[in-house]
C-alpha cells in the first residue's frame, strides 16, 4: 500500500528512492560525478561534485547540466554547437575531453578533464554518467610507453562508476551477470567467464562469453556444473573460489597433472577458447564468497600483469555485492510470494454469481506487500466481499494483513450486522490487538433479494471506490459509504451504502496499485480504469479481468489486488 500522501510525496516516491540509491553509488567514486537524464537534466550528484563546484545538491539537481556548468575559458556561455560533451551526450556515445571549464557557485571557473558514458537509470529513458576531475587534483599519471596501452585513470574511474550504477540498479541475478559481461568485454578482455557457488555449495559455470568484434557470443557448451572446490589446491580458480586471492593464469598453468576436477575443466577452457592470458578474481560479498570472475585474452595482444589486478578485483568486489543483494532479494521474494499465495484465499462457489481474483506483486518491491482480498459465505447465507491494503511493503505488512482478514472474518460471521458496524468493531481492535499502523478497506455484502435480484451493501474505510459496470458498458464509481481509513484512532459511526446490482453487471474491487502511476493524477488513473472496464463489459469474466490488467498496465510501483464479480444475465437475454 502506498502510505498516506503529503505534499511532495506520491507517485514520484519510488523515483526518489532510486535517486537516493544512485547518489550513494556515486559517492563511492573518487572524483566528481553526476548523472543526467535523457533531457540533460541532473538527477544525482556525489558529495565531491558539490565540493568541487561549490554548489549544494539542491542547486544542481533538476538543472540543465550544460547551461548551468559548461563555460568557455573566459567564463562565457558555451554554445552547444561547440560543446563536445553535449554532442556526445546527444549521440549516446562515450567520450572524454581535456582542458575545459565548469562554472562554480561563487562565479569562478574550474578547469576540468571529463569523461561521459551512457548507462541505464531507473524508469523510462536513458541516462548519462559524467565523471570529471581537475588536472591539479587528478590522480598522478604514469610515465613510460605502457601508458598508451592501458586505461587512463579517468577511464578506470568511469568504468568503476558505471559498474556500480549498472549492477546496483537490478535485483535479478541473471541480468546482473549480463551487465557485468557487457562492462568488461571488449574493454578489458575478449573472453569472460563467471563461476558461481550455488546455495547448495555447488559450483556452476554460468557464463562463458566471447567478444567477437561488437558481438557477444555465449558458449553454452562450456557452461554448466563444475566439480567441487578442492580444499587445498593452489591452482588459481580453486583459490579464487575459496576467496583466497586473485591470480594470473595461462594455458601453461593447467598443463601439468591435474590436482582436481576443476583443474581438468580449466584445461578444457583454455584449450577451447585459445586464451593466452587470464586474470581470475573472487566474487565476494560482505558475507561470503559467491564465485569467481575470469577475464581472458585470446585475440588481444599482451598478457595481464600484477598491475591489472587491482582494477579487476575492484570490479569483482562490486559485482559480488550486487550479486549477493540480488540473491537475497530473489530469496526473500520467493518466500514472500509463497507466503502471500498461502494467505490469499480461494473464492467460494456462490450459485448465480461469478467471481475472479488476481494478485500482481510489484516487481520492484523487496518483499510481499499488504494488499489482500477475501470472499466468504456469511452465517445468514449472504456473500461477504473484502479488499484492503495495509501500509508497508514487508513481511510485517503481510502479517498485519493476515490479522485483519482473520479478525474481519470472525466479526462478520458472528455478528449479523451491517458492514459499517463490522468495520467499526474491526477499527476498535486494530490498535490494541494488531501490529497494523494504518490500512484501507472495503467490506461489502452481496445478497439475493426476494424477487431474484442482487443487492450490494458496503462501507468504505479510505479505499479507492468500487466500480460498477452494467451489461451495456455504463460504468460508475460507487463513491457513497466513504469514511476514514483504519488505525487513525478516530473512532465513531461509519456510513453504509447500498445499490442494486443489475443483471449481467460487473463489480470491481481493486487496490491503488491499479490506478496510481508516476506523472499521472489519481483522477486520470480512475478515468483510464473506467474507460477500459466499460469497453470490456461484454467479455466473459476471466477474459474481462485479464484483459483489463493488460490494458491498464499497472506500473509495478505497488502491488495490485483485483476482485471482480458478475451477476447472472436476464433470463430472457439472448
Amino acid at each position: 500500500m502506498t502510505e498516506p500522501k503529503t505534499a511532495g510525496t506520491g507517485p514520484d516516491r519510488s523515483r526518489g528512492v532510486s535517486d537516493a540509491r544512485l547518489t550513494d553509488a556515486l559517492n563511492a567514486i573518487g572524483t566528481g560525478a553526476y548523472v543526467a537524464d535523457e533531457q540533460g537534466l541532473i538527477v544525482a550528484v556525489n558529495s565531491l561534485t558539490e565540493r568541487l563546484l561549490d554548489r549544494p545538491a539542491e542547486d544542481l539537481i533538476g538543472q540543465d547540466a550544460h547551461e548551468l556548468l559548461h563555460r568557455g575559458p573566459q567564463g562565457q556561455p558555451l554554445p552547444t554547437s561547440r560543446c563536445t560533451m553535449r554532442q556526445a551526450f546527444h549521440a549516446g556515445q562515450p567520450a572524454q575531453g581535456e582542458e575545459e571549464y565548469f562554472a562554480r557557485g561563487d562565479g569562478s571557473l574550474l578547469r576540468i578533464s571529463w569523461l561521459i558514458t551512457p548507462y541505464t537509470i531507473a524508469g523510462p529513458g536513458a541516462g548519462t554518467l559524467v565523471v570529471f576531475h581537475t588536472p591539479e587534483a587528478g590522480p598522478p599519471t604514469e610515465p613510460g610507453p605502457e601508458r598508451a596501452e592501458r586505461m587512463s585513470d579517468l577511464e578506470r574511474l568511469a568504468l568503476l562508476a558505471e559498474t556500480t550504477t549498472q549492477l546496483t540498479s537490478t535485483f535479478d541475478v541473471e541480468e546482473a551477470q549480463r551487465r557485468l559481461v557487457r562492462l568488461v568485454v571488449p574493454r578489458l578482455a575478449d573472453w569472460v567467464v563467471i563461476d558461481l557457488i550455488t546455495e547448495r555449495d555447488e559450483v556452476w559455470r554460468t557464463a562463458v562469453v566471447q567478444a567477437d568484434g561488437d558481438t557477444l557470443v555465449r558458449h553454452e557448451d562450456l557452461q554448466g556444473p563444475m566439480p567441487p572446490i578442492p580444499t587445498e589446491s593452489p591452482m588459481p580458480l580453486s583459490r579464487a573460489l575459496r576467496g583466497v586471492a586473485s591470480t594470473l593464469a595461462g594455458p601453461e598453468t593447467y598443463q601439468g597433472a591435474p590436482d582436481s576436477g576443476i583443474a581438468v575443466e580449466q584445461r578444457r577452457l583454455f584449450d577451447a577458447t585459445g586464451i593466452h592470458s587470464a586474470a581470475i578474481a573472487p566474487l565476494r560479498s560482505t558475507r561470503e564468497v559467491l564465485g569467481a570472475l575470469t577475464l581472458g585474452r585470446a585475440e588481444k595482444p599482451g598478457n595481464y600483469t600484477i598491475a591489472d589486478l587491482p582494477l579487476i578485483e575492484d570490479i569483482a568486489r562490486r559485482a559480488g555485492v550486487a550479486l549477493d543483494n540480488a540473491r537475497l532479494y530473489q530469496r526473500q521474494r520467493a518466500v514472500a510470494e509463497t507466503m502471500q499465495n498461502h494467505l490469499l484465499p480461494q473464492m467460494p462457489s456462490v450459485p448465480g454469481l461469478q467471481m475472479t481474483v488476481r494478485y500482481l506483486p510489484a516487481p520492484d518491491a523487496s518483499q510481499v506487500g499488504g494488499d489482500w482480498y477475501d470472499a466468504f459465505t456469511l452465517s445468514d447465507g449472504a456473500t461477504a466481499l473484502a479488499i484492503g491494503d495495509v501500509v508497508g511493503h514487508d513481511l510485517e505488512a503481510a502479517a498485519g494483513m493476515a490479522q485483519l482478514r482473520n479478525m474481519l472474518r470472525a466479526y462478520a460471521w458472528s455478528q449479523r450486522e451491517p458492514p459499517s458496524r463490522i468495520v467499526e468493531r474491526l477499527d476498535e481492535a486494530v490498535m490494541p490487538i494488531t501490529d497494523v499502523s494504518m490500512a484501507t478497506l472495503i467490506f461489502a455484502r452481496v445478497a439475493e433479494t426476494d424477487d431474484g435480484h442482487w443487492k450490494l451493501s458496503w462501507t468504505n474505510a479510505g479505499h479507492p471506490p468500487p466500480l460498477l459496470i452494467d451489461h451495456n458498458g455504463l460504468a460508475r464509481y460507487l463513491t457513497e459509504g466513504h469514511g476514514l481509513l483504519l488505525g487513525t484512532g478516530v473512532l465513531g459511526p461509519r456510513p453504509d451504502a447500498s445499490t442494486p446490482l443489475p443483471p449481467g453487471s460487473t463489480l470491481l474491487l481493486y487496490t491503488d496499485g491499479l490506478i496510481e502511476a508516476p506523472g499521472q493524477t489519481l483522477d486520470e488513473g480512475l478515468h483510464r480504469l473506467r474507460q477500459h472496464a466499460a469497453a470490456l463489459a461484454h467479455r466473459p469474466l476471466p477474459s474481462f479481468t485479464d484483459q483489463l490488467l493488460r490494458r491498464v498496465q499497472p506500473p509495478g510501483i505497488d502491488d495490485v489486488a483485483l476482485l471482480t464479480l458478475r451477476t447472472p444475465p436476464r433470463e430472457d437475454a439472448g
